[in-house]
């Protein structure tokens, strides 16, 4: 049987950022992926946004480590040719009403360290986009757009340099802890085109929207630390014709999202979305990822808000993603959880649960992060 220092279960933006900074401290590390290639689940199904920090509590993970991860990001990308486009974003007040909340998000966002925001008036708003309608915006210099197919590429490749292996189509049917008090690592069995037994020191569980299945395969592992997974679908809808746009535009957040906003991709073409449709599932094979096209309707109303001036029949179905949630809805948005040795008392066992948005901005700081805590178990 094969022995390795540490095995990463799932090959999106975050375990690749993980497998790369293991690989790079000189540990021998091999991802399991279950599908034919990186990164084609949530990572390939979403808005491609560089954040800021402003929109999570202080003092939590999500905060630390989105602006932690913004400065990372931009100085990896500049450093490794992956393209990026620090084109700002307006978080817009539609009405007066909207005034408090966009004062509590300029002071979160201060709280939370991110410098680079202002509070300017529909005037100035209106000087930097003249399509634009508002009360009042926030100017957010740093937030921008990533080419997340360029990153995870990059981050595959510098994982392989350093000496790493991944594995696709390779699942963990089960995983079992070795020695007295399951302190001698784990011994997984992988199933797929890859059938094989192989034994590690460290287990990381990064398997996104999976990750509490996954963590239901690993024995030994209590109930009690297995969160159940809740599924939110964000659906987008794209526009047809050249953007009027240079900025990202973003309303006051709403439960379960940041609300319907507009973002741009490499080209300059506008995309809308995503909404927030809470799925009755249990399962993630259970997902349709097809975008209703009458969920068109309310992305109007929403858009219009922000952009009167938007045509009818100017937007078209585009694509949907799906965040891995580990709150119920009406429940306030949950933070990153990582789970260690010291919270179930399996030595060498990491699951990281709930690492929806904004894992792409914080992907090589959680990266930096969980190689602190696990730096002990090697």
């Amino acid at each position: 049987m094969e022995t390795v220092d540490c095995i990463v279960v799932g090959a999106g933006v975050v375990g690749l950022a993980i497998a790369r900074e293991m690989a790079l401290q000189g540990h021998e590390t091999i991802v399991l992926e279950r599908e034919h290639a990186f990164g084609t689940v949530s990572s390939a199904r979403n808005s491609e946004v560089i954040h800021a920090g402003i929109y999570y509590p202080p003092n939590s993970l999500k905060a630390k480590l989105c602006v932690q991860g913004n400065r990372m990001l931009y100085e990896y990308c500049r450093t490794h040719q992956v393209t990026t486009h620090a084109c700002g974003k307006l978080i817009v007040a539609t009405s007066r009403s909207q005034a408090d909340a966009l004062q509590a998000l300029l002071f979160k966002a201060q709280q939370n360290g991110v410098s680079d925001i202002k509070l300017i008036t529909a005037k100035e708003a209106k000087l930097l986009e003249p399509d634009l309608e508002c009360d009042a915006a926030l100017l957010s210099k740093s937030t921008g757009i990533v080419d997340s197919h360029g990153l995870m590429l990059s981050l595959l490749g510098g994982f392989e340099d350093a000496g790493g292996m991944i594995a696709y189509q390779a699942s963990l049917l089960h995983a079992k802890a070795m020695g007295e008090h399951a302190t001698q690592g784990f011994t997984v069995q992988v199933g797929g085109l890859a059938e094989m037994q192989i034994a590690c020191k460290v287990l990381i569980n990064c398997a996104g929207l999976s990750a509490p299945a996954v963590a239901q395969r690993i024995g030994g592992l209590g109930s009690e630390h297995i969160p159940k997974a809740y599924f939110t679908k964000g659906n987008y809808f794209s526009l047809l014709g050249k953007s009027p746009f240079r900025h990202l535009i973003y309303p006051i957040p709403e439960p379960g999202g940041l609300g319907v906003h507009l973002t741009l991709d490499m080209a300059g073409q506008a995309k809308f979305g995503p909404d927030v449709q809470w799925l009755d599932i249990d399962q993630e094979e259970q997902i349709d990822y097809t975008v209703d096209a009458q969920r068109g309707d309310a992305f109007y109303a929403a858009v219009r808000q922000y952009w009167p001036n938007l045509k009818d029949n100017s937007l078209q179905a585009d694509y949907s993603g799906v965040r891995a949630k580990i709150v119920p809805p009406n429940e306030p948005a949950g933070d990153f959880c990582f789970q260690g040795p010291n919270d179930h008392g399996l030595s060498g066992l990491y699951n990281l649960y709930g690492i929806e948005s904004p894992g792409l901005t914080s992907s090589l700081a959680i990266a930096q992060h969980l190689a602190g805590q696990i730096k002990s178990s090697l």
